[in-house]
Protein backbone atom coordinates (compact mmCIF):
# COMPACT_ATOMS: atom_id res chain seq x y z
CA UNK A 1 0.00 0.00 0.00
CA UNK A 2 1.44 3.35 -1.06
CA UNK A 3 0.74 6.15 1.44
CA UNK A 4 1.03 9.90 0.84
CA UNK A 5 0.14 13.02 2.81
CA UNK A 6 -0.39 16.56 1.52
CA UNK A 7 0.61 19.20 4.07
CA UNK A 8 -0.52 22.80 3.73
CA UNK A 9 -1.74 25.83 5.67
CA UNK A 10 -5.12 25.66 3.94
CA UNK A 11 -6.83 27.94 1.42
CA UNK A 12 -3.99 27.27 -1.01
CA UNK A 13 -5.50 24.89 -3.54
CA UNK A 14 -5.22 21.72 -1.51
CA UNK A 15 -8.94 20.87 -1.83
CA UNK A 16 -8.59 21.21 -5.58
CA UNK A 17 -5.65 18.80 -5.56
CA UNK A 18 -7.67 16.29 -3.52
CA UNK A 19 -10.60 16.53 -5.92
CA UNK A 20 -8.30 15.98 -8.91
CA UNK A 21 -6.54 13.05 -7.21
CA UNK A 22 -9.98 11.50 -6.70
CA UNK A 23 -10.16 11.13 -10.49
CA UNK A 24 -7.17 8.75 -10.53
CA UNK A 25 -8.89 5.33 -10.52
CA UNK A 26 -6.40 3.46 -8.30
CA UNK A 27 -6.06 6.17 -5.66
CA UNK A 28 -8.11 6.88 -2.54
CA UNK A 29 -8.30 10.62 -1.99
CA UNK A 30 -8.89 10.86 1.77
CA UNK A 31 -10.02 14.39 2.51
CA UNK A 32 -9.91 16.13 5.89
CA UNK A 33 -9.20 12.95 7.84
CA UNK A 34 -6.30 13.98 10.06
CA UNK A 35 -7.74 17.39 10.95
CA UNK A 36 -11.19 15.89 11.46
CA UNK A 37 -9.55 13.52 13.95
CA UNK A 38 -7.78 16.31 15.86
CA UNK A 39 -6.80 16.29 18.67
CA UNK A 40 -6.64 12.50 18.30
CA UNK A 41 -4.55 12.96 15.15
CA UNK A 42 -1.69 13.94 17.47
CA UNK A 43 -2.47 11.59 20.31
CA UNK A 44 0.00 9.04 21.65
CA UNK A 45 -2.91 7.38 23.44
CA UNK A 46 -3.30 3.61 23.22
CA UNK A 47 -6.82 2.56 22.21
CA UNK A 48 -8.71 -0.62 21.45
CA UNK A 49 -10.43 -0.90 18.10
CA UNK A 50 -13.80 -0.32 19.77
CA UNK A 51 -12.49 2.79 21.53
CA UNK A 52 -11.02 4.08 18.29
CA UNK A 53 -14.33 3.54 16.46
CA UNK A 54 -16.07 5.48 19.23
CA UNK A 55 -13.87 8.44 18.33
CA UNK A 56 -14.46 8.05 14.57
CA UNK A 57 -18.20 7.87 15.10
CA UNK A 58 -18.42 10.84 17.48
CA UNK A 59 -19.21 14.39 16.31
CA UNK A 60 -16.43 16.94 16.03
CA UNK A 61 -17.27 19.87 18.28
CA UNK A 62 -15.90 22.57 15.97
CA UNK A 63 -17.97 21.34 13.01
CA UNK A 64 -21.02 20.90 15.25
CA UNK A 65 -20.65 24.50 16.38
CA UNK A 66 -20.54 25.75 12.79
CA UNK A 67 -23.70 23.81 11.99
CA UNK A 68 -25.39 25.13 15.12
CA UNK A 69 -24.77 28.77 14.19
CA UNK A 70 -25.67 28.25 10.54
CA UNK A 71 -22.17 28.39 9.02
CA UNK A 72 -21.52 24.80 7.92
CA UNK A 73 -18.14 24.22 6.21
CA UNK A 74 -18.45 24.26 2.42
CA UNK A 75 -16.35 21.09 2.32
CA UNK A 76 -19.16 19.02 3.87
CA UNK A 77 -20.71 16.86 1.14
CA UNK A 78 -23.14 14.77 3.17
CA UNK A 79 -26.24 13.95 1.07
CA UNK A 80 -29.59 15.53 1.90
CA UNK A 81 -31.10 12.04 1.89
CA UNK A 82 -28.67 10.66 4.50
CA UNK A 83 -29.88 9.53 7.90
CA UNK A 84 -27.97 12.35 9.63
CA UNK A 85 -29.19 15.08 7.26
CA UNK A 86 -31.65 16.47 9.79
CA UNK A 87 -29.15 16.37 12.66
CA UNK A 88 -25.74 17.24 11.27
CA UNK A 89 -24.63 18.75 14.58
CA UNK A 90 -24.37 15.19 15.96
CA UNK A 91 -23.12 13.53 12.77
CA UNK A 92 -20.08 11.21 13.09
CA UNK A 93 -16.95 13.16 12.23
CA UNK A 94 -15.81 10.96 9.36
CA UNK A 95 -19.15 11.05 7.52
CA UNK A 96 -19.58 14.64 6.37
CA UNK A 97 -16.37 15.04 4.40
CA UNK A 98 -14.03 12.03 4.44
CA UNK A 99 -16.62 9.37 3.52
CA UNK A 100 -19.05 11.64 1.70
CA UNK A 101 -16.30 12.67 -0.73
CA UNK A 102 -15.81 9.01 -1.70
CA UNK A 103 -19.32 7.72 -2.31
CA UNK A 104 -22.95 8.71 -2.76
CA UNK A 105 -23.78 6.35 0.13
CA UNK A 106 -21.47 7.37 3.00
CA UNK A 107 -23.85 5.84 5.54
CA UNK A 108 -23.49 2.44 3.87
CA UNK A 109 -19.69 2.71 3.82
CA UNK A 110 -19.73 3.81 7.46
CA UNK A 111 -21.74 0.72 8.42
CA UNK A 112 -19.37 -1.56 6.46
CA UNK A 113 -16.34 -0.11 8.25
CA UNK A 114 -17.73 -0.36 11.79
CA UNK A 115 -17.12 -4.08 12.52
CA UNK A 116 -13.74 -4.06 10.78
CA UNK A 117 -12.44 -1.09 12.76
CA UNK A 118 -13.82 -2.39 16.06
CA UNK A 119 -11.71 -5.50 15.46
CA UNK A 120 -8.47 -3.49 15.28
CA UNK A 121 -5.98 -4.50 18.02
CA UNK A 122 -5.14 -2.33 21.00
CA UNK A 123 -2.49 0.09 19.69
CA UNK A 124 -1.42 3.73 19.51
CA UNK A 125 -3.70 6.21 17.74
CA UNK A 126 -1.14 6.79 14.96
CA UNK A 127 -1.22 3.11 14.01
CA UNK A 128 -5.01 3.14 14.12
CA UNK A 129 -5.05 6.07 11.69
CA UNK A 130 -2.81 4.25 9.24
CA UNK A 131 -4.76 1.01 9.55
CA UNK A 132 -8.02 2.89 9.02
CA UNK A 133 -6.81 4.59 5.84
CA UNK A 134 -5.40 1.27 4.59
CA UNK A 135 -8.78 -0.35 5.27
CA UNK A 136 -10.65 2.49 3.58
CA UNK A 137 -8.47 2.14 0.48
CA UNK A 138 -8.97 -1.62 0.38
CA UNK A 139 -12.71 -1.32 1.01
CA UNK A 140 -13.04 1.03 -1.98
CA UNK A 141 -10.77 -1.03 -4.24
CA UNK A 142 -7.77 1.32 -4.30
CA UNK A 143 -4.07 0.49 -4.21
CA UNK A 144 -2.87 3.69 -2.51
CA UNK A 145 -4.14 6.57 -0.42
CA UNK A 146 -3.37 10.28 -0.39
CA UNK A 147 -4.59 12.16 2.69
CA UNK A 148 -5.17 15.89 2.57
CA UNK A 149 -6.51 18.17 5.30
CA UNK A 150 -6.78 21.94 5.12
CA UNK A 151 -4.54 23.47 7.76
CA UNK A 152 -2.57 20.27 8.32
CA UNK A 153 0.57 22.35 8.92
CA UNK A 154 -0.68 22.41 12.53
CA UNK A 155 -0.14 18.67 12.88
CA UNK A 156 2.86 18.36 10.55
CA UNK A 157 5.27 17.43 13.37
CA UNK A 158 3.06 14.48 14.33
CA UNK A 159 2.47 13.38 10.73
CA UNK A 160 6.12 13.42 9.71
CA UNK A 161 7.29 11.77 12.91
CA UNK A 162 4.72 8.96 12.83
CA UNK A 163 4.61 8.20 9.10
CA UNK A 164 8.27 8.32 8.05
CA UNK A 165 7.64 6.13 4.99
CA UNK A 166 4.85 8.31 3.62
CA UNK A 167 5.41 10.41 0.53
CA UNK A 168 5.02 14.05 1.60
CA UNK A 169 3.68 16.82 -0.62
CA UNK A 170 4.21 20.27 0.90
CA UNK A 171 1.90 22.77 -0.83
CA UNK A 172 2.38 26.50 -0.27
CA UNK A 173 0.72 29.73 -1.39
CA UNK A 174 1.69 33.34 -0.77
CA UNK A 175 0.49 34.38 2.65
CA UNK A 176 -1.44 37.48 1.56
CA UNK A 177 -3.79 35.54 -0.72
CA UNK A 178 -4.11 32.63 1.72
CA UNK A 179 -4.89 35.03 4.56
CA UNK A 180 -7.55 36.85 2.54
CA UNK A 181 -9.26 33.53 1.76
CA UNK A 182 -8.94 32.31 5.37
CA UNK A 183 -10.55 35.51 6.67
CA UNK A 184 -13.76 34.64 4.78
CA UNK A 185 -13.88 30.97 5.77
CA UNK A 186 -15.71 30.02 9.03
CA UNK A 187 -13.46 27.02 9.75
CA UNK A 188 -10.33 29.17 9.60
CA UNK A 189 -12.01 31.92 11.58
CA UNK A 190 -12.34 29.29 14.31
CA UNK A 191 -8.75 28.13 13.84
CA UNK A 192 -7.48 31.70 14.18
CA UNK A 193 -9.62 32.24 17.27
CA UNK A 194 -8.23 29.13 18.94
CA UNK A 195 -4.60 29.95 18.10
CA UNK A 196 -5.03 33.51 19.41
CA UNK A 197 -6.75 32.33 22.59
CA UNK A 198 -3.99 29.83 23.28
CA UNK A 199 -1.36 32.51 22.67
CA UNK A 200 -3.00 35.17 24.85
CA UNK A 201 -4.50 33.14 27.69
CA UNK A 202 -3.23 29.60 27.29
CA UNK A 203 -6.84 28.46 26.80
CA UNK A 204 -8.41 26.62 23.89
CA UNK A 205 -12.11 27.66 23.92
CA UNK A 206 -13.03 24.16 22.70
CA UNK A 207 -11.08 22.40 25.44
CA UNK A 208 -12.16 24.31 28.57
CA UNK A 209 -12.34 22.23 31.75
CA UNK A 210 -15.51 22.53 33.84
CA UNK A 211 -13.57 24.14 36.71
CA UNK A 212 -11.44 26.40 34.50
CA UNK A 213 -11.78 30.18 34.81
CA UNK A 214 -12.29 31.89 31.44
CA UNK A 215 -11.31 35.53 30.82
CA UNK A 216 -14.29 37.83 30.28
CA UNK A 217 -13.02 38.76 26.82
CA UNK A 218 -12.94 35.12 25.73
CA UNK A 219 -16.25 34.00 27.24
CA UNK A 220 -18.48 35.08 24.29
CA UNK A 221 -16.41 32.84 22.00
CA UNK A 222 -17.07 29.61 23.88
CA UNK A 223 -18.81 27.00 21.66
CA UNK A 224 -22.18 27.28 23.40
CA UNK A 225 -22.22 31.08 23.21
CA UNK A 226 -20.59 32.13 19.96
CA UNK A 227 -22.85 33.64 17.28
CA UNK A 228 -22.35 33.75 13.50
CA UNK A 229 -21.98 37.54 13.64
CA UNK A 230 -19.28 37.36 16.29
CA UNK A 231 -17.33 34.71 14.41
CA UNK A 232 -17.59 36.50 11.06
CA UNK A 233 -16.36 39.74 12.63
CA UNK A 234 -13.04 37.98 13.13
CA UNK A 235 -12.62 38.10 9.37
CA UNK A 236 -12.58 41.89 9.32
CA UNK A 237 -8.84 42.07 9.99
CA UNK A 238 -6.85 40.02 7.41
CA UNK A 239 -3.61 40.69 9.30
CA UNK A 240 -4.77 38.15 11.88
CA UNK A 241 -4.62 35.51 9.17
CA UNK A 242 -1.23 36.59 7.85
CA UNK A 243 0.06 35.94 11.37
CA UNK A 244 -1.77 32.60 11.35
CA UNK A 245 -0.09 31.67 8.04
CA UNK A 246 3.31 32.60 9.46
CA UNK A 247 2.70 30.48 12.56
CA UNK A 248 1.47 27.47 10.61
CA UNK A 249 4.25 27.71 8.02
CA UNK A 250 6.87 27.78 10.75
CA UNK A 251 5.38 24.60 12.23
CA UNK A 252 5.43 22.80 8.89
CA UNK A 253 8.90 23.96 7.92
CA UNK A 254 10.36 22.97 11.29
CA UNK A 255 8.72 19.56 10.97
CA UNK A 256 10.23 19.07 7.52
CA UNK A 257 13.64 20.21 8.73
CA UNK A 258 13.50 17.86 11.72
CA UNK A 259 12.12 14.79 9.94
CA UNK A 260 13.97 15.20 6.64
CA UNK A 261 11.45 13.00 4.80
CA UNK A 262 13.03 10.77 2.20
CA UNK A 263 10.24 11.45 -0.30
CA UNK A 264 9.31 15.13 -0.34
CA UNK A 265 7.71 17.18 -3.12
CA UNK A 266 7.45 20.97 -2.82
CA UNK A 267 4.64 22.64 -4.75
CA UNK A 268 3.17 26.14 -4.90
CA UNK A 269 -0.33 27.16 -5.87
CA UNK A 270 1.11 29.89 -8.08
CA UNK A 271 3.13 27.35 -10.12
CA UNK A 272 0.05 25.16 -10.42
CA UNK A 273 -1.90 28.04 -11.96
CA UNK A 274 0.91 28.87 -14.39
CA UNK A 275 1.50 25.31 -15.60
CA UNK A 276 -1.35 22.97 -14.60
CA UNK A 277 -0.37 20.08 -16.86
CA UNK A 278 3.32 20.22 -15.97
CA UNK A 279 2.76 20.56 -12.22
CA UNK A 280 0.08 17.87 -12.09
CA UNK A 281 2.24 15.50 -14.13
CA UNK A 282 5.06 16.11 -11.67
CA UNK A 283 2.65 15.40 -8.80
CA UNK A 284 1.31 12.25 -10.44
CA UNK A 285 4.83 10.93 -10.97
CA UNK A 286 5.68 11.60 -7.32
CA UNK A 287 2.53 9.82 -6.15
CA UNK A 288 3.40 6.84 -8.37
CA UNK A 289 0.30 7.04 -10.56
CA UNK A 290 0.24 4.52 -13.40
CA UNK A 291 -0.23 7.23 -16.05
CA UNK A 292 0.63 10.60 -14.50
CA UNK A 293 0.70 12.49 -17.81
CA UNK A 294 -2.63 11.05 -18.90
CA UNK A 295 -4.20 11.87 -15.54
CA UNK A 296 -2.81 15.41 -15.66
CA UNK A 297 -4.08 15.99 -19.20
CA UNK A 298 -7.53 14.79 -18.18
CA UNK A 299 -7.98 17.03 -15.13
CA UNK A 300 -5.82 20.13 -15.77
CA UNK A 301 -8.75 22.07 -17.26
CA UNK A 302 -10.24 22.23 -13.77
CA UNK A 303 -7.37 24.39 -12.53
CA UNK A 304 -8.63 27.95 -12.92
CA UNK A 305 -7.63 31.34 -11.56
CA UNK A 306 -10.41 32.55 -9.28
Amino acid sequence: MERSIIISNGRCGSTLLSDLIHEEPETLSAQEFFMTMAPWSRSMEVLTGAEYWAVLSSPKEEISTLFRIGLPPKEVRYPSTGKWAANQEDMPRILGITLAKLTDDPDGLFDQLAPRVKAFPRQEAAQHHKDFLDLLAAQTGKQRWVERSGGSSQVAPFLLANYPDARIVYLERNWADSAKSMSRHPSFQLVQLRVEALSRWGIDPFRVRPDQEVPEELAPYLPDRITPELLQQRGDDPSRYVHLCAFMSSQAQQAVDDAKPENLLLMTYEDLLLDPVGQLTRLGEFLLFDDPAGWADGVAHRVRTK
